[in-house]
């Protein structure tokens, strides 16, 4: 996955995030705007995980959005 994509078509693809992680809110979403390691940093945080899982949690993310293109 293209995360400068994602980043650059951030309204759009965030929807998808808020699909995966329903626990992030605007203003965390607002802060992520695409970028994944604030991405990394926040399901850490509200989720209460280990860096490693949450990142396994982003890797499959990854692979099932690999083939996305903004409308």
């Amino acid at each position: 996955m293209n995360w400068t994509l994602a980043e650059n078509n951030w309204t759009q693809f965030k929807g998808r995030v808020r699909a995966r992680w329903i626990k992030l809110d605007d203003d965390q979403l607002a802060t992520i705007a695409g970028k994944r390691p604030e991405l990394l940093k926040s399901i850490q945080t509200i989720y209460g995980i280990s860096r490693s899982d949450a990142e396994r949690e982003i890797r499959a993310f990854e692979a099932r959005n690999r083939d996305y293109q903004p409308k």
